[in-house]
């Protein structure tokens, strides 16, 4: 149940008859895996915590640098050299004292990995590597739990919703191949500041929308901005069935 200043606080969510109070509640209760906490993680974790999702597991084992800030509106410029997850941690802190933040200052792999995937309701994909996509989406398929995947590069990003629940969703390596080409990241490329905001901010959309049951999800599109000339496109993806992770999911249909 939400108490009156929780009522009070979410009266602007709770006013939307596609959330109401019991999507609200839904959201108080749920708990999000945040993989990465950068330019993407940064403001969909700073709108699930304003929204008033229950628990955020923060992980990521980088530091704050200097070049981070001119796109990781999350980080403040006196936290250098602090751990992202303990410098997102005060901001959302700040956002929001009555959610819990569970900070992961680890890379993680393998088993625990899988351990951390297992207690989240979803995850959010936001960091900036292939390996680490490959592996969180595996750990996604194999404990069932939603995957919501943003990348953003230069002036393009790109956002799809992945739902090993649903049979006819397809999973992150239907659409990549571990072989696939790993070497433009920002550091290399760079990326355009407001990008990065607009593709987390959907990220967190995308998450609100699955933990309340609103709306349609991304799951089974992907979505591609050209941030230059701020076109969409929509491409529909369907479950490869040689995908050597989901075997094109109909496994979980049954």
């Amino acid at each position: 149940m939400l108490d009156d200043l929780q009522l009070l606080r979410y009266s602007r969510s709770i006013m939307l008859p596609e959330v109401d109070i019991a999507g609200q509640a839904a959201w108080c209760n749920a708990r999000v895996l945040i993989l990465g906490l950068g330019g993407l993680g940064g403001p969909a974790a700073a709108y699930l915590a304003a929204a008033g999702v229950g628990e955020l597991i923060l992980v990521d084992d980088d530091r704050v640098e200097l070049s981070n800030l001119q796109r990781q509106v999350i980080h403040r410029q006196d936290a250098c050299d602090e751990t992202k997850v303990t410098s997102a941690a005060a901001t959302l802190a700040a956002i929001n004292s009555d959610i819990r933040i569970t900070p992961v200052a680890e890379r993680l792999q393998g088993e625990r990995l899988r351990y951390w995937v297992d207690q989240a309701d979803l995850v959010l994909d936001c960091c900036d590597n292939f390996a680490t996509r490959f592996a969180l989406n595996q750990a996604c398929v194999e404990t069932g739990t939603p995957l919501v995947s943003g990348a953003a590069i230069r002036f393009d990003g790109q956002i799809s919703v992945y739902d090993p629940r649903q049979p006819d969703s397809p999973c992150y390596q239907c659409l990549y191949r571990s072989g696939d080409d790993e070497a433009m990241t920002c550091s290399e490329s760079g990326v355009f500041p407001p990008l990065v905001g607009i593709i987390g901010s959907m990220q967190a959309m995308e998450a609100l929308k699955l933990l309340a049951g609103v709306g349609e999800p991304l799951t089974g599109r992907l979505l591609l901005l050209d941030g230059k000339r701020m076109q969409w496109r929509s491409l529909k993806l369907r479950p490869d069935p040689e995908c050597p992770i989901c075997k094109g999911n109909a496994q979980h249909a049954g």
